[in-house]
């Protein structure tokens, strides 16, 4: 096992990860932006090294001071955490490069999965359906042919990166020519990669995860799914795990399909697949993320497995003690995401407390938000068990939530988990487009 841990990362999933560390025992280093000199993950690391100026391309993402810092305090390994470096295969192999654990997937395996068009390959080789697409076309030309073939409506994707970015739904040829500009142009800005793909819309649909932990001994468990369905302009709202939409049998079946999946492609880490789910009950494979989703507390509230506590014993080389049994899904469990409106500065936060309530949260009085960085505050994840019971725990700790100092959208989510259509379980991902 590691005794330190280097942080990549900033705002809450920092903090995440350091209570997982001191929790196990390991040390930890914390990393900081000039604007982040005051941010709550550098006061809880044992160390903090300031890496560079506000934007992240000159901090979060400066390979070579991450590194520096990681030699200098001695760690051992480092925790991308999500988005910044978390799925860059260069920094991976550069980190293997100076004797640094990266905690994730390898960079061979990276680097294999994260063209979305060819992993769809590999995973349509295990069995599951995948939805039908193309690998990357180099042309509007090209994509007006593949859509011709595949039918319209369809779905413009970049190859790379994800968080909802170089999306374009296409429901006519006349559309194509600006769509396929623009997800080029904001897939080249996002990733720095403006390849796309295409691929058939499937409407109406729920979006379903299935949260996987593989080992490199061969052991790889699925730790159930969630639905990810609220969504505004792609970027994911609320999830709550199971999904009211997936039936015991669907779910024991799918669940046992992913897991046989990820042995099959030979993957190591933490990772998610994500599905359409039609009217028929029939799961599309989607995509992978090769890293820890934002939404994983929701899963550890249902399954009680600490997820970054085993992504970092994976990364150490110790296997999983756990099997697909021992995953008993049991209960429901909702997570809202809790994000600024604007920027500000925090003058007043009180957080929810009581039995399965939990606010994973960077905020601290005096917090400041700024506008270099993602907009998430915090989340806000209860777990009952039945759903009823959680949709009335949320309700309440959306009440007694209170941060004053930064607009947020408390308002809306409360809005969302007291809708009719959300509390029958009967929604889409249309849901926030008919708001």
């Amino acid at each position: 096992m590691f005794s330190k841990i280097l942080i990549a990362n900033r705002g809450e999933i920092a903090v995440r990860i350091i209570r997982a560390c001191k929790e196990m025992g390991v040390a930890t280093v914390a990393v900081y932006s000039e604007a982040d000199k005051n941010a709550l993950h550098v006061a809880l690391a044992d160390q903090s090294y300031c890496i560079g100026g506000a934007e992240a391309s000159e901090s979060y993402l400066n390979e070579n001071q991450i590194i520096s810092a990681a030699i200098l305090a001695g760690a051992q390994a480092i925790h991308p955490g999500y988005g910044f470096l978390s799925e860059n295969a260069h920094f991976a192999r550069t980190c293997r490069k100076n004797g640094l654990v990266f905690i994730g997937p390898d960079p061979e395996s990276m680097e294999r999965l994260s063209d979305k068009a060819i992993l769809k390959d590999l995973i349509r080789s295990t069995g599951l359906s995948v939805i039908p697409g193309t690998k990357a076309v180099s042309s509007v030309e090209e994509a007006k042919r593949a859509a011709d073939k595949i039918g319209y409506p369809v779905m413009l994707k970049a190859c790379a990166g994800g968080g909802g970015r170089g999306i374009r739904l296409i429901r006519s040829e006349d559309e194509l020519d600006d769509a396929y500009h623009q997800a080029t142009n904001e897939a080249i800005s996002a990733f720095g990669d403006g390849s796309v793909y295409l691929e058939k819309y499937i409407f109406p649909a729920r979006h379903v995860e299935l949260q996987i932990l593989a080992d490199e001994h061969g052991n790889a468990v699925c730790l159930g799914d969630r639905d990810c369905s609220l969504q505004r302009r792609n970027q994911k709202l609320l999830e709550e795990t199971p999904s009211p939409a997936v039936s015991d049998a669907q779910r024991k079946q799918i669940m046992e399909l992913t897991a046989d999946a990820v042995k099959k492609i030979g993957y190591v880490g933490a990772g998610t697949l994500e599905f359409l789910l039609d009217q028929e009950g029939s799961f599309w494979f989607m995509e992978m993320n090769v890293r820890l989703q934002v939404e994983h507390c929701v899963t550890e509230m249902l399954t009680g497995f600490d997820l970054v506590k085993w992504q970092i014993r994976i990364a150490a080389g110790i296997p999983l003690n756990f099997t697909q049994k021992d995953i008993n899904i049991k209960g429901s469990a909702i997570e809202c995401r809790i994000n600024a409106a604007s920027c500000g500065t925090l003058k007043m936060l009180h957080v929810p407390g009581g039995p399965s309530v939990r606010f994973d949260t960077c905020l601290i009085e005096g917090t400041v938000v700024s506008p270099y960085y993602d907009s998430l505050l915090g989340k806000l994840v209860v777990y009952a068990n039945t759903r009823e019971e959680t949709l009335r725990k949320m309700r309440a700790s959306l009440c007694e939530l209170v941060i004053e100092g930064i607009p947020t959208n408390i308002g809306e989510q409360l809005r969302i988990v007291e809708d009719e259509r959300f509390a029958s379980g009967n929604y889409d991902l249309t849901f926030m487009g008919n708001r």
